[in-house]
């Protein structure tokens, strides 16, 4: 019989299984405390729980916790974990040390929908949702999980097209019952489902960060089919409608190529597209894929654009670049495929 695991579940989802085993409501929160505070990876570690108890649980659950498959550092001290994800695809997972930060990007699909030309995960096509558990778990199993200080919703797939899943990781993450994380060290990316987008904003007090890539339409179609069903236009207009001045932050993220879009004229259009939006531009060095004619600019056009927006009123960044030897950087992720038993 396959059993449920705990780990993915909300207050009131435990309490439905206390009162299934026959315990009173507050063995809920005590269920909680073991599994999102203590880290038990066993039931009979919840030991203030009745041994009966226990036993039952026993027979219809597991805690959901899996140790990573494997896992590879890079040189810069990233480090990039496989789980067991959905059908025959794993998912990853990468841990980004930074000073006194670490940040965990994780997975909320095996493989993606989306099909974004310059992406790994997309070009492997979609392989299943990963279920609250199997994203919770990631946190949790990683070697650094106790020293962690940020998530970041940017690894395999698009969190808008699993939200039900994402949203539930975020309150288990923030919930006093939970991991009791300010929503400030969380950060969600999108390439912008607007009704999605919008539950999301308007649900969670997350960070939210858009994959924008270009400021011209047809050309971000050309590297992101999802302009044709939401415009980045339209997208723009819905973000437009919150504040992001205070307690949450709005980021765009802008991965670069050489002679497609790191000229003036590009940065030009992204600043008058962003006027009005107190935002942050993340630029991105492209990291090679097989099979693209896409390139990486060159480090003097991403300084010239960085200033030129930053000029133009609009704040930007160049992102460090980290774990490209391990194939963790972004767009770089791919996951394995394996038989699964």
């Amino acid at each position: 019989m396959n059993k449920s695991p705990l780990i993915g579940m909300t207050a009131s989802q435990l309490a439905e299984v206390a009162s299934e085993a026959g315990l009173r409501s507050f063995a809920a929160k005590q269920m909680a405390r073991w599994l999102y505070q203590k880290r038990v990876t066993d039931i009979d570690q919840m030991t203030d729980l009745p041994k009966a108890a226990r036993q039952w649980l026993k027979e219809h659950f597991v805690t959901g916790r899996e140790e990573p498959l494997q896992s590879m550092a890079s040189v810069d001290g990233t480090v990039k974990y496989l789980f067991r994800g959905e059908a025959s695809r794993d998912v990853e997972a990468v841990m980004i040390p930074d000073g006194e930060r670490a940040t965990l990007c994780v997975s909320s699909q095996a493989g993606c929908k989306m099909a974004c030309r310059f992406c790994m995960t997309g070009r492997q096509g979609f392989h299943g949702q990963l279920s609250a558990a199997k994203i919770i778990n990631q946190i949790l199993s990683v070697k650094e999980s106790e020293q962690l200080t940020n998530v970041v919703f940017m690894g395999m797939g698009e969190p808008m097209d699993n939200l039900e899943a994402v949203e539930t990781a975020i309150e288990i993450l923030t919930a006093p019952w939970g991991l009791a994380w300010s929503p400030k060290r969380i950060t969600v990316s999108s390439i912008g489902k607007i009704p999605e987008l919008r539950r999301l904003i308007e649900d969670t007090k997350v960070h939210i960060a858009l994959s924008v890539h270009s400021p011209f339409a047809d050309e971000r179609e050309s590297l992101m089919p999802v302009q044709r069903a939401y415009p980045l236009t339209e997208v723009l207009d819905m973000i437009r409608q919150y504040d992001w001045a205070h307690q949450r932050r709005f980021s765009v993220e802008y991965i670069m190529w050489g002679g497609l879009n790191d000229d003036n004229r590009h940065a030009d259009a992204l600043a008058k597209l962003l006027r009005g939006i107190h935002c942050r531009v993340n630029l991105i060095r492209f990291h090679a894929i097989p099979d693209t004619d896409l390139k990486s600019s060159q480090e003097e056009r991403m300084v010239a654009f960085r200033d030129r927006l930053n000029q133009l009123g609009i704040t930007a960044t160049i992102r460090a670049s980290r774990g490209e030897d391990i194939m963790a950087a972004c767009g770089m992720l791919a996951g394995k495929n394996r038989p699964m038993n």
